[in-house]
């Protein structure tokens, strides 16, 4: 294929997480497999998950994990507009990695024919640089509220000249009438680009569906392009909140118990997957009698510290989490998390709230300012914390990214900051207690340092009274991405996608 003219070809859903980033993702990994350049590419997404590309600027994780599904290093045009919600129906709008303004959902109508120019900009430099370019949509092209003004869907679609594959999640129930509503809902012009339905999520047997497939097949002419079955044993980022409803106060016959605070706009929540896949049980609890006895608290990233440490506040989680610490369990914050875990958060400027300063969980003695800058940068490090939960660790390696708009003073300072995307660095980060029991850090994907995440593991181990575990070697996302093309690659008709692809849509 010629790179000046790369194949495009689009997944839409019928809703919000029925697994349309995964397919992306799948289809992704099936054309780098069959020796194709291929890229992701999502014109707008709404999401508080988010990392830092090679050039400083931020992206939904979704993105960041379709592309390393395609062998590539994660670029600003793979999603050139990113909404990441704030208090008060108001989100960041983020427009080819930095941020362009905050506004409510109705002033952001007014920039969309604007943005529009940015994700032609972004489809035309991918466009140019692979063979393919598979597309991924928001939500649902059948919203009509949004229909007007939407530029992530069949605008999108229509831009690009894509044919459109039609996603369903057969877990929830109604698969079937939310392929044909959606369907109805559309333009005959989008209709057209509509090329044939996925059944996502199928558990059991698929020749009992073989009847209803058949039915959508004669009722809109279009074909099922396969059954996808229904996954739990291939880890791979996760975007939507809808997954932590799924894992709310999850129980398992795991060693280590690990609550992780679910605040209203919790952010980056898969920074903590590596942990369960060393064998650890990740619990999401929203009340403070969901908290039980955990061998670690983890306080997440938020993208509005303020309102949700108010918010874990005045539902007693906050209380919960102090009277915990204190009685010598761990916890640990990760960037807002760990702005949380401090003294006192002042926001002279109101970048997050109307607050001037607001006391902190006073686990940890440092202060966060709010300043307008934010950093967006990807770091390497090492741990300088001899302690508690950093006890033995002293000399490894971190790798991460930050992503924050606040400044934290502290006098305990576990971890230094050796190189920056811009070169050599040398700064410290986070904070800590004098027994090293508390523990907080800038560094999102901190646990993904293999030897940082066994260590601190072994310790809990310890405390528990548990001998130490060898764990395995570093997560091995490689053969994740493998094993999804292997399931997605024999549940779909890849010969009719191929066939799609490369035929297109007329202009």
């Amino acid at each position: 294929m010629s790179t000046k003219n790369a194949k495009v070809i689009m997944v839409q859903g019928t809703s919000s997480n029925v697994g349309k980033s995964v397919l992306v993702a799948a289809l992704c990994r099936i054309f780098k497999q069959d020796g194709y350049r291929v890229a992701p590419f999502k014109a707008q997404n709404m999401a508080l998950n988010a990392f830092v590309t090679p050039e400083g600027g931020e992206i939904g994780r979704a993105q960041a994990m379709q592309a390393e599904a395609s062998g590539i290093a994660p670029s600003i045009h793979m999603n050139p507009i990113l909404l990441k919600p704030e208090a008060n129906s108001r989100a960041q709008i983020i427009v080819h990695g930095k941020v362009f303004d905050t506004s409510s959902a109705k002033d952001y109508y007014n920039y969309t024919m604007m943005l529009l120019d940015k994700v032609k900009e972004s489809l035309e430099y991918l466009r140019s640089r692979y063979d393919i370019v598979v597309i991924e949509g928001a939500g649902s092209p059948a919203e009509i509220n949004l229909k007007a003004r939407e530029i992530a869907n069949m605008r999108i679609a229509k831009l690009a000249k894509a044919p459109v594959l039609l996603a369903g999640d057969i877990d929830r129930g109604g698969v079937y009438a939310f392929l044909v509503g959606t369907l109805e809902l559309l333009d005959e012009s989008e209709r057209k680009l509509v090329k044939g339905f996925i059944i996502n999520k199928f558990r059991g047997d698929v020749t009992l569906i073989k009847d209803a497939n058949d039915f959508l097949e004669e009722r809109t002419k279009l074909p099922v392009l396969g059954v996808v079955p229904y996954y739990r044993d291939i880890l791979l980022a996760q975007e939507d909140s809808v997954y932590l409803d799924e894992r709310r106060n999850a129980v398992s016959n795991a060693d280590l118990d690990i609550a992780i605070i679910r605040s209203p706009r919790i952010s980056n929540y898969d920074d903590f997957d590596p942990l369960e896949e060393d064998g650890a049980n990740l619990r999401f609890i929203c009340r403070p009698e969901e908290m039980g006895n955990p061998d670690l608290i983890i306080i997440p990233g938020s993208k509005t510290t303020v309102p949700d440490l108010l918010a874990i506040r005045d539902s007693g989680v906050a209380e919960s989490i102090i009277k915990k610490a204190r009685s010598g369990t761990p916890v640990f914050g990760a960037c807002g998390g760990y702005q949380m875990l401090g003294n006192l958060i002042h926001d002279p400027n109101h970048v997050e709230s109307d607050n001037d300063t607001v006391q902190g969980l006073g686990l940890i003695d440092a202060e966060t300012t709010f300043i307008s800058d934010k950093a967006t940068t990807q770091v390497k490090g090492i741990v300088t914390g001899e302690r508690g939960l950093l006890e033995g660790l002293k000399g490894e390696i971190l790798t991460g990214y930050e992503i924050h708009m606040g400044r934290t003073e502290s006098r305990i300072r576990p971890f230094q900051i050796t190189e920056t995307q811009d070169g050599p660095a040398f700064y410290t980060d986070g904070s800590a207690n004098e027994e090293g029991t508390v523990v907080g850090s800038y560094i999102h994907g901190i646990f993904l340092s293999h030897g940082f995440r066994r260590g601190l593991l072994n310790n809990l181990r310890r405390r528990k009274g548990l001998p130490e575990r060898i764990y395995d070697a570093p997560l091995d996302k490689e053969k994740h991405y493998d094993a999804l093309a292997d399931l997605v690659r024999n549940s779909l008709d890849m010969e009719t996608i191929y066939r799609i692809l490369n035929e297109g849509v007329e202009a």
